[in-house]
């Protein structure tokens, strides 16, 4: 093995620090103070410069440890992640955020902004062409919104932000019970009675007083009929026809899908 003479060897070791310290990045906020770390950071938010915001709120996070500027720092980056289109990083720090703060005042927001996030999601979620196959989609993050919003107005009723959390919550329960008749109303179409039945009988325990519980109703009935399930089917329809006497369906048939079927407003 090659001996290297003590100089030389003291030379690499010389040479190696002063190229590992010159790939460095410079960290340009070591003089900053706390209030200009956040003004950055604000300013980066509202120009929609999401990525360079969340670097940093977590300077800042660090820097102002154990101080109510630091739980704004982690909400802020929460929000960030979340317009930036992160969602899984945006639901971690929320869930960092109410674990480490849980008697915070800003604890209502952190769950209207859960909520936000998977609603976001949701949005999505509902947008299908009317002849995909729905019935495999996920409605995980329909479910996991309506709770964040259920829990913040449950727990924080007076909560600014409590208003918006009901009207979101209701329109998810609509979504969710218009998917479940979406996917009877397309294994009726194509002959798989027994799935439409099944998906209708969910549509209307699951969700009660929604819109497409009348649409459900009127599956069961033509699905029990095109089973030669008499009984069943003069239950059912006994049953549509004494909760909406007004409707058209038994009359008229389906609806045309004209518009999306999730568009309530």
């Amino acid at each position: 093995m090659p001996r290297f003479p003590l100089p030389l060897i003291s030379a690499l070791l010389a040479t190696g620090l002063l190229a590992a310290c010159s790939s460095t990045p410079e960290d340009k906020t070591a003089g900053w103070s706390t209030d200009k770390i956040y003004s950055e950071a604000r300013d980066e938010l509202n120009s929609g410069a999401y990525d360079k915001a969340v670097p940093l709120l977590e300077k800042l996070e660090g820097r102002a440890a154990g101080t109510p500027l630091a739980q704004q720092a982690q909400l802020e980056k929460a929000y960030a992640h979340y317009k930036g289109g992160e969602k899984a990083q945006a639901i971690a720090a929320l869930d960092r955020f109410m674990k480490l703060h849980p008697a915070s005042p800003a604890y209502d927001y952190a769950l209207y902004l859960k909520g936000l996030v998977n609603f976001n999601d949701d949005l999505g979620l509902f947008s299908w062409i009317s002849r995909q196959d729905l019935s495999e989609r996920d409605q995980k993050a329909a479910k996991d919104s309506f709770e964040s919003f259920r829990e913040l107005v449950t727990r924080f009723p007076e909560s600014r932000y409590a208003p918006e959390a009901r009207q979101r919550m209701t329109y998810i329960v609509n979504s969710l019970a218009s998917y479940e008749v979406h996917v009877a109303r397309y294994y009726f179409e194509r002959g798989a009675y027994v799935a439409a039945v099944n998906r209708a009988q969910s549509a209307i325990a699951d969700y009660k007083e929604v819109p497409a519980t009348e649409e459900a109703l009127y599956i069961l009935v033509r699905s029990y009929d095109a089973l030669g399930m008499a009984q069943l089917r003069d239950d059912a329809r006994r049953v549509m026809e004494a909760t909406y006497p007004q409707s058209t369906l038994l009359q008229s048939g389906f609806r045309p899908r004209d518009n999306p079927w999730w568009k309530f407003w």
